[in-house]
């Protein structure tokens, strides 16, 4: 069977940066599995994968485009310091949710200064070429469930719709 829309795949994959720093790996773990059409995983990876079968071994190069985006300047802002109150030590890395027009937005913290905290709400990969190395451990038809809900259901999925 190959992967194809509205299909479950299963894959082992790596993930580097260009300068070859390993970013991700499913080594050691599950498979990554995903409904193929659904957005589970970034474009460029899976339209590589379109007409894989189990076995098939492949590294793909995903531009940002096709990865986590472009860097969007509008998505990074500094804010005053009084915005984290209740946070004792405000630390470049750390993550909080903000209210963004759109819902709930991730956001990482880049800089602080005595003036302020640069906020960043883009995806940390975003304008990053990616590089995958992949191998298809399993292919499979999705319950409707996983259709409808847009992700692969496993043994341990235990929440509502």
């Amino acid at each position: 069977m190959q992967i194809a829309e509205n299909l479950v795949a299963l894959i082992h994959y790596t993930l580097k940066n260009e300068a070859g720093d390993v970013l991700d790996s499913s080594a050691g773990q599950e498979p990554l599995p995903f409904v193929c059409g659904a957005n589970n995983i970034v474009s460029g990876l899976e339209n590589a994968l379109l007409g894989k079968v189990v076995g098939d071994k492949l590294d793909v190069v995903v531009k940002p485009e096709e990865g986590y985006g472009d860097v969007r300047e509008e998505l990074v802002q500094k804010v005053d310091l009084a915005n984290f109150q209740g946070i004792d030590n405000v630390e470049v890395g750390m993550q909080f949710m903000a209210e963004a027009p759109w819902g709930q937005q991730p956001v990482t913290v880049v800089s602080v200064e005595d003036d302020g905290v640069t906020l960043d709400g883009n995806h940390p990969l975003a304008g990053q070429v990616l590089q995958f190395s992949v191998e298809v451990t399993e292919v499979r038809e999705a319950t409707e469930d996983e259709l409808a809900h847009g992700h692969v259901h496993g043994e341990d999925c235990h929440h509502d719709h």
